[in-house]
């Protein structure tokens, strides 16, 4: 795995990542629904994952539980901060099976792994089997968080980014990067195209939650905020371009 730098279309920045892991929440799957998954949504999200694969870049993907269940919610209702996050473990792989079913059907091979036993449809997680199976240009889902309760799927995948290996940690929002304030609200609002760790830590900016932001500063993880939703971004970053979101690094 490269870590120089070089210019592409102009732009000064990190080579062209030959492995990623991709980092979307639960509701990016709902896609004009109010809950679930939106099978068009995710076959807008396969074709778009297509087109960096057939490029040869290696994938490993982590899918929040948001749009079934959320370990918080859990907790405004009474639940236990412990169950509530199992339960939003349990909807992560709901995602997962989703979205796994969803690449197979347009020609994709991919495969899940869990932090728990669940042969029937999932492999548990073990780097040195994740890395032949990225190795094979297989798409590889991390579902399940971190197994354990109190850390999040973003964190979840800034360990899996770093156990994998990966040039570059994607952050997919519906928005095209890092502002000062939320864009949805405030037209005036401004995006920063680059940040380090430590701005986004001390501006509390919610990129990630800050257990990811400051695991990706200590493994020296790029983190690459940038719009979903806009159809061939990610084949951009695939070739080098991450002119059109937010680097931190």
């Amino acid at each position: 795995m490269t870590t120089s730098t070089e210019t592409h279309a102009g732009h000064s920045g990190p080579a062209a990542p030959r492995r990623i892991l991709l980092k979307l929440s639960g509701e990016a799957l709902m896609g004009e629904q109010e809950y679930g998954i939106d099978p068009k949504f995710a076959t807008f999200l396969a074709k778009q994952l297509q087109l960096i694969r057939d490029e040869g870049v290696e994938m490993g993907l982590v899918i929040g539980g948001g749009n079934i269940f959320r370990g918080v919610s859990g907790v405004a209702r009474g639940l236990s901060r412990v169950s509530g996050d199992y339960m939003g473990m349990l909807a992560t792989i709901i995602n997962a099976l989703a979205m796994q079913d969803v690449l197979v059907r347009q020609g994709i091979p991919a495969e899940i792994f869990t932090p728990f036993e669940m042969p029937a449809f999932a492999q548990r997680f073990n780097a040195a089997q994740v890395n032949l199976t990225l190795n094979k240009n297989v798409v590889t889902i991390f579902a399940g968080g971190t197994g354990n309760p109190y850390f999040s799927t973003d964190s979840a995948a800034a360990l899996r980014a770093a156990e994998i290996g990966a040039n570059m940690l994607l952050k997919a929002t519906k928005v095209d990067g890092v502002y000062d304030k939320d864009p949805m609200k405030f037209p005036d609002a401004v995006m920063y195209p680059k940040l380090n760790y430590q701005e986004v830590l001390e501006r509390n900016l919610k990129v990630m939650d800050a257990t990811a932001v400051a695991l990706c500063r200590d493994v020296g993880m790029p983190i690459f905020v940038f719009n979903l939703l806009k159809e061939g971004n990610i084949a951009r970053i695939a070739h080098g371009d991450t002119s059109f979101g937010t680097m931190v690094r």
